[in-house]
């Protein structure tokens, strides 16, 4: 099993982390997993929403000292869409 790839995304409030998050899973495979650094104190919460609506795999957190999230999100599989806006 490969790394995951990790997007920095510390210094930005929401939503810019699940902004960037997006665009980031935008040029990725299916089945990328992806870890976002955070420091934003809504930023689990706001991750968790994101992948249910995207339906993205939210992979679970651990909290860093400072506090900084690590959030691990994988790109949906392929064959499945989001539901309509």
């Amino acid at each position: 099993m490969s790394s995951p790839e990790r997007l920095d995304t510390r210094g930005l409030r929401c939503p810019l982390p699940v902004l960037r998050t997006r665009e980031h899973l935008k040029e990725r495979a299916p089945g990328t997993v992806v870890e976002v650094l955070s420091d934003d104190p809504l930023v689990v919460l706001d991750m968790q929403a994101f992948c249910a609506k995207e339906r993205h795999d939210y992979l679970g957190h651990d909290e860093d000292p400072g506090p900084v999230w690590r959030l691990r999100v994988r790109k949906r599989p392929q064959g499945q869409t989001p539901p309509s806006a």
